[in-house]
């Protein structure tokens, strides 16, 4: 059942920026007219709900340990109170389909998909999925177009995360042994299989060019990831990809702007001051205007927390921040009917408490997802 009625007293986030107008729910959607249950929200802010559009922070939900893979229903449970938690009201769940086995194997990526499939009707946060494909694993290419279509994934993005300079020169990569363990592979065999990988570099663009216009035509989003330079991103842009997932240079993401694609950027990124990986820093991106999104990546408090440090640094106002959390991922997936608070869209919105910059209650769908503290109090009286 979902919430009808009216809030009054906070500061609301709309889409033309701050306001302190009423703001009524009803069934799932922002309502124009008042109704009579009101409660006063005075002293909060009422933003729009975070709209994550990759993140994988829920693995360890789903595989605490090695080895204990058991409930990974309950653990699906227990992520989507954590998303509300921290305010996100849509969480795109990024999967690895990969080489790389384990947790990210296409066998584990098939249990993924399955157990949010049986909880995701449960929860009120929208749980969707985007399939992260390794461009190598062309032997699983029809495997992977076949869970697109059986779990219905709305998004695919290609990755490449191969060490092909070590490859190339026959040379064992970094952190070999404890990946081939993860894998469930024997040291000297999991090298080997990197190199049968790598010496099929020709077959690659082809394949890619046919699964992702394939995808494309069945209406798919399909993006890019860690795009190096302008090359890159215009080769993507020709397989219908409209999306660059943390572009690792600025010549890369502007590339990506000329060229139209949506720009996402990881909001830890954002939180900590640096890419974690020596690429370029997402707040340098953010200032020159080539950034449309900012996702939890691997860390769900990050995208509630990087809004702040933005408006702090002067790069853009709160207000500009908060819609690359909410109105600009959910463009990139294509959704209108989220992302600002006005008549007609979900009622999927965070009251926060700007003493403590804490979600004190979270509603997605139209439905309590989260709550917590004082606030409570006013939901429950009469």
């Amino acid at each position: 059942m979902t919430i009808e009625c009216t809030f009054t007293g906070a500061r609301v986030l709309g889409p033309e920026g701050w306001h302190e107008q009423p703001l009524t729910l009803g069934a799932g959607y922002i309502q124009t007219d008042p109704v009579k249950r009101r409660i006063d929200l005075s002293g909060y802010d009422i933003l729009p709900g975070i709209v994550d559009v990759h993140g994988d922070g829920f693995e360890r939900h789903m595989a605490p340990r090695r080895g204990a893979l058991r409930e990974a229903e309950n653990g699906v449970i227990a992520c989507a109170a954590e998303l509300a938690a921290n305010g996100i009201t849509t969480a795109v769940m990024a999967q690895f389909f990969s080489w790389e086995g384990g947790i990210r194997s296409p066998d584990f990526a098939e249990h993924v998909f399955e157990c949010v499939s049986n909880v995701r009707a449960t929860v009120p946060v929208d749980l969707r999925f985007q399939l992260r494909l390794e461009t190598y694993l062309l032997d699983d290419f029809d495997r992977a177009e076949r869970v697109v279509e059986r779990f219905g994934i709305g998004y695919v993005v290609f990755n490449d995360h191969l060490p092909h300079d070590r490859l190339a020169e026959g040379r064992k990569p970094p952190r070999l042994v404890g990946q081939a363990l993860k894998a469930g592979r024997n040291p000297d065999a999991h090298f080997a299989f990197l190199l049968d990988l790598h010496a099929r570099s020709a077959e690659v663009p082809e394949a890619v060019d046919a699964l992702s216009h394939r995808l494309v035509r069945q209406g798919v989003v399909v993006g890019s990831h860690d795009d190096h330079a302008a090359a890159d991103r215009e080769a993507w842009a020709t397989r219908g990809a409209t999306v660059s997932e943390f572009p690792e240079t600025a010549e890369a993401a502007q590339a990506a702007r000329g060229g139209g694609a949506h720009i996402v950027m990881g909001a830890p990124n954002i939180v900590r001051g640096a890419s974690h990986a020596g690429n370029i820093a997402a707040a340098d991106l953010v200032g020159a205007g080539l950034c449309d999104a900012l996702a939890s990546d691997y860390h769900y408090p990050s995208p509630l927390r990087a809004a702040f440090r933005l408006a702090e640094q002067g790069l853009c106002s709160f207000e500009d921040a908060w819609r690359k959390v909410s109105r600009g991922p959910a463009r990139v997936l294509g959704l209108s009917d989220r992302g600002d608070l006005e008549p007609g869209q979900r009622t999927d919105l965070i009251v926060l408490d700007p003493a403590t910059r804490r979600v004190a209650a979270t509603i997605a769908g139209g439905q309590v997802a989260y709550m917590s503290g004082p606030v409570a109090e006013r939901f429950l009286s009469d």
